[in-house]
């Protein structure tokens, strides 16, 4: 992140945490009048009572979610520290109390900052045909039913309408199917998909809330609603420590008689170390992920995503490349097969089809000259048809029986012919990601015990890539409704975490009622990212076991930490039992322990992975 941005986001950040900025300054304030006690005491009690008020808040929160909040004991601290005079040690307590919830909040804005970008995607406007071949730009709120709308080559369709020209949709952010589907005047088709052709007109026939996209938003929003909340890694230490910090301060003003000296280890026993380096260890291991490709947008998917034992994995663009590419070719013997590619894909580059574009690619990947077209003409979704180097060229869907010679597996075939021969028969598949088996291995090395495939393409290629990969279980022809019940079922069936990778609008519901959601957001729609808890920004589903190892090497270290300060503070809080420290003291004890706790969260994190090349 560019360094200006980086200080917009610590900004807003601080704004958002005015308790923060009030707690240091009280704390200043009060530290340096300490000559003045009246000054340095009211000081230190307005940093200790904004302190007390959001602790209260926070344990009111978690108590309603029936947790026991590690916050609670900074509560008392600060009420019994307030209640017999002992201000500067409640003033430490609330700073550390406002710390702690400052670096969460910082690492959420943090988070919601770099994913901007990938929300941006989304189709905001349409182009309102108003005339025959004019069009203006309108919001999408303002386009009525019954009105023409125009799709560009390569844009989204962002309302459902009734097709009135012919078109060549991808339809992979919907259905699963990879190849693009060919449709017809007086078809409908559904807001998400993508113009894979030339400009396309349609009209529309369902309003913005009721298009087939809001509907899917709608599903995700209701299915986050009803997914089951996580308990904060902090409030889980809190369930024993709490009580037993309870029941020693209970037990020293029984046997001192001092209030002072059981207030002492009340402070003494201040969860700091859960307060500080558990969401720091949280936050080193969410910054250590983004830089390798995977945002995660919070402390408590990151624990999610490290307890997850089940992944559940889309197909197209998640496990495939989610498009059409060259993978096999036989030519004539007549012709040199070079001299083919090239003379076919100089021609396609003249047409914006998707199979075009994966022929360019395939001769630009042979570094093959680029020549010249003329006299082209394209009957869309059937062929195309010019002279390149003095040759007539067609390229297009086979006619008649193909000769013996061609012999292809592929399903999507596209003929070339050259002065009215066919020189050659090109195969077009959705290929399988070079990391994506290295990826599945290196799950495996990490503790996943079950691989899923839910998938919205048909029973055949669902099946083929998922024995490539391994999977326990597959599933074909999902649709959206089925990919989230399927999750649902998942997750009720064990105490693991489940997680599902996606990267169309049509895993956007089960992305949200999945324990964990992932997105491939370089290629996923924006529904997918809104509703997912981890985004992979880089265009690799290697990303996905880079960000478990992260997680899980950040949850040890976070529960480390956790333990070396507990362990720490229970040596303080006896300390202060036999009052061999005071409550001041205390306080500042627990600051070497803060340190000690969060310069062990800081340590690197050691990778897991031995299979991901």
């Amino acid at each position: 992140m560019p360094r200006c941005e980086t200080r917009v986001v610590v900004k807003n950040a601080i704004a958002r945490n005015w308790f923060l900025a009030t707690t240091v300054l009280a704390l200043t304030i009060g530290l340096a009048t300490l000559g003045t006690p009246t000054v340095s005491n009211i000081s230190f009690s307005v940093g200790s009572l904004i302190g007390a008020l959001l602790a209260a808040k926070w344990t009111v929160d978690t108590i309603r979610n029936r947790e026991l909040a590690s916050d609670s004991l900074a509560l008392l601290a600060i009420i019994t520290g307030l209640l017999i005079g002992e201000y500067l040690a409640t003033a430490i307590v609330a700073l550390m109390l406002a710390s702690g919830r400052a670096l969460e909040d910082w690492a959420q804005a943090k988070s919601k900052h770099e994913l901007k970008s990938l929300l941006d995607r989304a189709p905001r406007q349409a182009h309102l045909l108003v005339e025959e071949n004019l069009t203006r730009n309108v919001s999408l709120e303002s386009v009525a039913i019954g009105d023409v709308i125009r799709v560009l080559s390569g844009e989204v369709v962002a309302l459902d309408g009734i097709l009135l020209t012919e078109a060549e949709l991808d339809e992979s952010a919907l259905t699963g199917e990879p190849m693009p589907v060919q449709r017809f005047a007086g078809e409908q088709v559904s807001s998400g998909v993508v113009n894979a052709g030339s400009s396309i007109d349609l009209q529309v026939n369902t309003s913005v809330k009721d298009s087939t996209y809001a509907n899917l938003i709608r599903l995700v929003q209701q299915a986050t609603a009803n997914s089951a909340g996580t308990v904060r890694l902090a409030n889980r230490w809190a369930l024993w420590f709490v009580p037993f910090t309870l029941v020693v301060a209970g037990l020293t003003w029984l046997i001192s008689k001092d209030v002072h000296v059981a207030v002492a280890v009340l402070i003494a026993a201040t969860p700091c170390p859960l307060i500080l380096a558990i969401p720091v260890a949280l936050i080193s291991g969410m910054s250590k992920s983004a830089a390798k490709g995977a945002l995660i947008k919070g402390g408590d998917s990151l624990e999610r995503l490290a307890k997850a034992k089940t992944v559940m994995l889309d197909k197209t663009g998640t496990l495939t490349r989610g498009g059409p590419e060259v993978t096999e070719a036989v030519y004539s013997p007549s012709f040199d097969k070079h001299e083919v590619l090239g003379l076919a894909a100089n021609l396609e580059r003249h047409s914006p089809h998707v199979v075009a574009r994966a022929i360019v690619a395939a001769a630009d990947a042979l570094a093959m000259p680029t020549l010249a077209a003329s006299e082209v003409v394209e009957q869309h979704g059937k062929k195309i048809t010019g002279w390149v180097a003095g040759r007539q060229v067609t390229v297009g869907q086979p006619e008649g029986e193909l000769p013996t010679w061609v012999k292809l597996e592929s399903t999507l075939r596209v003929a070339v012919t050259v002065d009215g021969e066919l020189a050659a028969v090109l195969g077009l598949n959705d290929p399988i990601r070079e990391e994506t088996l290295d990826t599945m291995a290196a799950l495996r090395d990490l503790g996943i015990s079950k691989i899923i495939l839910v998938s919205g393409d048909q029973e055949r290629a669902a099946n083929e890539i998922g024995a490539l990969i391994g999977a326990d279980q597959i599933y074909a022809n999902c649709t959206p409704e089925m990919k989230l019940d399927l999750v649902k079922s998942e997750i009720q069936k064990g105490k693991h975490s489940v997680v599902l990778v996606g990267d169309g609008i049509n895993d956007a519901p089960a992305l949200a009622a999945s324990s964990v959601g992932v997105a491939m957001g370089a290629r996923g729609a924006t529904a997918a990212s809104e509703a997912a808890d981890v985004v992979i920004i880089e265009d690799s589903i290697s990303h996905l076991a880079v960000a478990l190892d992260v997680s899980q090497g950040a949850f040890r270290k976070a529960n480390q930490s956790g333990l070396i300060g507990m362990s720490l503070a229970v040596v303080s809080m006896f300390a202060a039992s036999f009052a061999i420290i005071n409550a001041t003291q205390s306080a500042i004890v627990q600051e070497a322990i803060d340190a000690a706790a969060i310069l062990w969260a800081l340590t690197p994190l050691r990778s897991r992975i031995k299979s991901l090349k």
